[in-house]
């Protein structure tokens, strides 16, 4: 039974103790029902719970984790680079941390580019429990460092060679196909990807070189002429860029942009070259939704999940530190949504 004269405290001064008084039960018997190690019975634990709820009690971080052998942190290694689209970075960085709550874990932020020294720092620390990490490049460097270090991890992003690793992300090659196909059932001959800045290739970024060769691939597959080049962020760079293009190819009637910081910049550069979207030019992004939807004409786009990716890398995490086995690659299917920006070409452009 609860104790009647038990002194009310603040709720960061309630012990163990406290709750075990209150619930008219021993201390251990608390400890086995808040940690899950015995089988306790329904009705005891559910008086267990209450008195933890009325008594606002909270186990000490410090405490549980040397019982338990887990810091309760995650480390999400997010190097903060030229080229990155900080919004849609913050989409996957704020799925991980909601994602991490449900687990009672938190997330360390490590945006330094420190490489694998880094990595082995905060491994060797016993600061975290495991690790997540972005930007991965198709050779990366952190990679040889991860297959040896006790601490789980799971990379959002493919290297070249998985093997050893546990990765998830869209499947970006199959991202620049669904993209070509689309402009193709449309009947446009002619197209063009616009790609992430040329630092993201120069740094041999792996979703990046996928969405290229994706794009690149089909259009070789159904007959299409095809240009890939990069593209930098700023209005007068994106015009100049459109304009060669259509240089080169004055019927190009389909454009492929996988660059969000360059999507509103590309919407306005093509009518200052005289096209009108999609009437002259069909446009594709592959972009959160919420770009896409508020373009104009809103966007036909390839969806990038950045909410179920950040949660599938944090539900692998979790599973991997439970001891379960989990698959090494996870690629998401890409999901296109029909909008404004696509039609038919306006007339069939001649190929030579």
């Amino acid at each position: 039974m609860s104790d009647p004269n038990l002194v009310p405290k603040r709720p960061d001064m309630v012990t163990i103790a406290d709750v075990a008084r209150h619930a008219g039960v021993a201390v251990s018997t608390v400890s086995y029902v808040l940690s899950g190690k015995r089988a306790i019975s329904a009705t005891t634990r559910e008086r267990v719970l209450t008195s933890v709820r009325k008594l606002g009690y909270h186990p000490n971080a410090g405490a549980r984790a040397l019982a338990s052998r887990r810091a309760n942190v995650i480390a999400l290694v997010l190097p903060l680079r030229s080229g990155m689209h900080l919004p849609v970075l913050m989409q996957f960085a704020t799925a991980v941390v909601t994602t991490a709550r449900r687990f009672d874990h938190d997330v360390l932020l490590m945006t330094a580019d420190e490489g694998p020294a880094e990595l082995r720092r905060i491994a060797a620390s016993a600061m975290v429990d495991g690790l997540i990490l972005m930007d991965v490049e198709m050779h990366d460097p952190r990679v040889p460092l991860l297959r040896e270090l006790e601490r789980p991890s799971v990379l959002i992003g493919f290297p070249a060679d998985a093997t050893g690793l546990t990765c998830v992300d869209l499947d970006f090659y199959q991202a620049g196909q669904v993209c070509v196909e689309h402009l193709a059932r449309l009947g446009h001959q002619r197209v063009a990807l616009l790609g992430a800045p040329a630092v993201v290739y120069d740094r041999d970024t792996g979703y990046a070189h996928r969405t290229r060769a994706g794009f690149t691939e089909t259009a070789q597959r159904l007959g299409l002429a095809s240009i890939a080049q990069p593209c930098e962020e700023n209005f007068d760079s994106v015009r100049r860029e459109l304009a060669g293009l259509f240089d080169r190819q004055p019927d190009l009637s389909g454009l492929v942009v996988h660059n969000e910081a360059a999507v509103g910049q590309v919407l306005a550069a093509l009518p200052a070259l005289g096209r009108t979207v999609p009437r002259d030019i069909s446009v594709v992004a592959i972009c959160p939704d919420e770009v896409a939807e508020r373009a104009a004409p809103a966007l036909t786009s390839v969806l990038i999940p950045a909410e179920e990716v950040g949660q599938r890398a944090v539900t692998l995490l979790m599973e991997k530190l439970s001891g379960k086995e989990v698959p090494e690659g996870t690629l998401l299917d890409p999901r296109l949504t029909v909008r404004a920006s696509t039609s038919a070409p306006a007339l069939s452009p001649t190929v030579h």
